[in-house]
């Protein structure tokens, strides 16, 4: 059965207790992951988005990269909570990684020099957009997932090992898989004080 769009707002959580257990064939990933980049608006519908999606060994080589990084980065002294979130994350199936083609946004601040300094806002925005979409429509084939900011410590690697034009800017990193554990219970600020009505 489908879920009506609020319960998967709802639903949708940052799972990371994940396991490689296939939950939706890759065919069908590839469709919900195509038809959130297709319909996900974009500034002056730029579609500035650019996704690479990772399962098996790339999945996997993806978070080795990541490790190795942070272990230089933070020190083998204090690098065994982080080692073990990143087991976590290669414990999932893939990963979707989401950038955003900043040769697009160079051609628009060209272009409409009035609104120069808003593209680069109007591009993290609509990844923005995409990334909630992807991790929802996730969320809604049975997965879990959760979003990650390694770049710009991870970009230079990253590049190199899937020979990634250079035009195009690393944003966020999202590992998924099907869980294996229910996240924590979430508090909720009172709505009264985040949103006004006024008629």
């Amino acid at each position: 059965m489908v879920k009506d769009f609020f319960s998967a707002i709802e639903d949708r959580r940052s799972y990371y207790s994940l396991s490689k257990e296939r939950v939706v064939p890759n065919t069908r990933i590839k469709e919900v992951i195509d038809h959130a980049v297709q319909y996900s608006p974009s500034a002056f519908n730029s579609q500035s988005a650019r996704v690479i999606v990772l399962t098996g060994q790339n999945h996997d080589q993806l978070w080795d990269i990541t490790k190795k990084t942070l272990r230089k980065a933070v020190g083998a002294k204090d690098f065994e909570k982080t080692k073990e979130k990143m087991n976590s994350f290669i414990n999932g199936y893939g990963t979707v990684l989401f950038f955003e083609d900043q040769a697009i946004i160079d051609r628009l601040q060209e272009q409409f020099k009035t609104y120069a300094d808003n593209f680069p806002i109007w591009s993290d925005q609509s990844s923005a957009i995409l990334q909630f979409v992807v991790w929802t429509s996730l969320e809604i084939e049975g997965f879990g997932a959760c979003l990650q900011h390694y770049n710009p410590l991870i970009d230079d690697e990253v590049r190199k090992t899937w020979d990634i034009s250079r035009d195009w800017k690393l944003i966020a990193q999202m590992p998924f898989g099907k869980p294996t554990a229910e996240p924590d219970d979430k508090d909720f600020s009172p709505l009264e004080e985040r949103v006004k009505y006024y008629h």
